[in-house]
């Protein structure tokens, strides 16, 4: 799931059976395909003259990422863009890919970084016939109290607003893990894509999900999110709680 839980294959949602029954503590992991903001596949193998070095300062690593570390490989030194563009001029398909990836960007207004800044702007809960719940990011990263409510069995999709600056940041990916009464009953990944700096913020929205109901499923949960790149630098942590009700507030 994006915020709160997510739809298992097995026909069970939340560690909850069809019958509203308290199942398995831990409920599988629920991945969706890599997609950038513009829904068009990530990934592209063509990119590797624009990765990303992975340094001691830039890893901030969890028991959810390790497995992501120990299988993470050296992509090569960090380039400016102006170097990135350097690179391989002389590949037509290479330099038409990277003209495609930066779009309109004006090179000389982004300086010289090694490293891009993503800010997370706002998450959006979309749900029909209802006004988008627009959630601003706080200063300090967390919200204070409970941040949102969901009506159970509801249809929902969330929405990221995100800036980039500086340098193209690679692989951008949102985690989120999801507890009740301490034990963990959702953990979503999603790859959101590849990203250039621009004045313009982007926006990715997630595929669309269904709350569990139920008298089990209503209740308080705790959560947290994150934002982290190939790298796994982390642009964002946040920890919040949400209830699930059987209306909407």
């Amino acid at each position: 799931m994006s915020l709160a839980i997510g739809v298992v294959s097995n026909g069970k949602s939340m560690g909850f059976d069809e019958k509203g029954k308290e199942g398995a503590a831990d409920v599988p992991e629920t991945q969706h395909a890599g997609k950038t903001a513009h829904g068009e596949e990530s990934g592209d193998e063509r990119g590797t003259s624009l990765s990303r070095h992975m340094s001691e300062g830039s890893i901030a690593v969890t028991e959810d990422e390790e497995e992501d570390v120990e299988r993470r490989i050296d992509l090569g030194p960090q380039c400016t863009l102006k170097e990135q563009l350097e690179k391989d001029k002389d590949d037509e398909s290479l330099r038409r890919w990277k003209e495609q990836l930066l779009g309109s960007v004006d090179i000389n207004s982004v300086g010289e970084s090694l490293e891009p800044e993503v800010k997370i702007l706002s998450l959006a809960i979309k749900a029909a016939g209802r006004e988008d719940i627009v959630l601003p990011i706080p200063e300090s990263g967390n919200p204070e109290g409970l941040w949102f409510t969901l009506k159970e069995g509801s249809r929902y999709s969330l929405m990221f607003t995100f800036q980039v600056s500086h340098n193209i940041v690679s692989g951008l990916k949102y985690t989120n893990n999801v507890w009740k009464t301490g034990l963990k009953v959702d953990s979503t990944k999603e790859m959101i894509g590849t990203f250039s700096p621009q004045a313009e913020p982007y926006t990715h929205e997630m595929p669309e999900e269904t709350t569990p109901s139920g008298l089990f499923a209503r209740g308080t949960y705790s959560a947290r999110s994150k934002f982290v790149d190939d790298d796994n630098k982390l642009y964002l942590e946040i920890n919040y709680t949400f209830d699930i009700r059987k209306e909407w507030l």
